[in-house]
């Protein structure tokens, strides 16, 4: 027993390397803060961020914005974007519907900012959801948008459905 408590006070006493190794030792004006990486971004600066930065819309970035979607939004906006989602059906408050008059005339940096800050009582994305895939969210949800008001007149042949 005498031996286990000599070889563990012996292993303890090497510990204290962590006290002799340089560091700063006050946060104060007389020492400042440490210095900033380089290439560091402010948070919510990126070049992503800026108005105008949103990617061309492609088949790629609808589907990645549907699996985001999905994921993210769903529960309170449901598939359809219509605001029933499940969330909404327990009891939260329902979100405005993406076919309102006032959504669908939202420009995509409006749609991009809610995601990224919050709005009401969403919460913000910006630390769940990385501006690129904000912006699939954006096009995905102009995609609903546009799908759930379309004249049948207004659709290829092969894609009217007709009635039984």
């Amino acid at each position: 027993m005498r031996l286990v408590l000599v070889v563990l006070l012996g292993v303890l006493s090497g510990c204290d390397g962590m006290v002799v190794q340089p560091k700063q030792l006050d946060y104060g004006p007389q020492v400042g803060p440490a210095p900033t990486p380089a290439d560091t971004v402010e948070f919510d600066q990126g070049v992503a961020m800026a108005p105008g930065h949103a990617p061309p819309v492609t088949l790629a970035l609808l589907q990645r914005g549907q699996e985001r979607y999905r994921i993210y939004c769903t529960p309170c906006h449901a598939e359809l974007g219509d605001a029933h989602g499940m969330v909404v059906q327990r009891g939260f408050p329902a979100p405005p519907s993406f076919h309102s008059a006032q959504l669908r005339s939202a420009s995509p940096q409006e749609l991009f900012d809610v995601i990224t800050n919050g709005h009401g009582v969403m919460y913000s994305f910006a630390a769940r959801v990385a501006p690129p895939d904000r912006w699939a969210i954006v096009a995905y949800i102009r995609a609903l948008q546009r799908s759930q008001d379309v004249a049948a007149t207004t659709l290829p042949t092969r894609a009217r459905r007709t009635a039984p």
